[in-house]
């Protein structure tokens, strides 16, 4: 997986950071997940979305690979446009 690729993933989602968005992923085993929630946190590997449910509140993390490889998409929910896609 080239570097580059993964830096550039990271800095297209780091320009969200704060919005509400919708992030559909993939856990394995026919269990994937459907939320909207707020682009929390971006680091070196790892991105945060938190999500409001119920009463309580938690934090998702994603890596970048996860974007790259499709098993996580995330869009904005505004306009259902796609980030983190080169």
């Amino acid at each position: 997986m080239p570097k580059n690729t993964l830096s550039e993933i990271r800095r297209n989602i780091s320009q969200y950071k704060g919005k509400e968005v919708i992030i559909k992923a993939d856990r394995g085993r026919r269990r994937s997940i459907n939320k909207e929630g707020i682009l929390d946190e971006t680091y070196d590997n790892i991105f945060i979305v938190k999500i409001q449910e119920s009463e309580q509140e938690r934090h998702l993390s994603f890596s970048y690979a996860d974007l790259l490889t499709d098993s996580v998409e995330l869009k904005l929910k505004e306009d259902h446009q796609r980030i983190g896609v080169i």
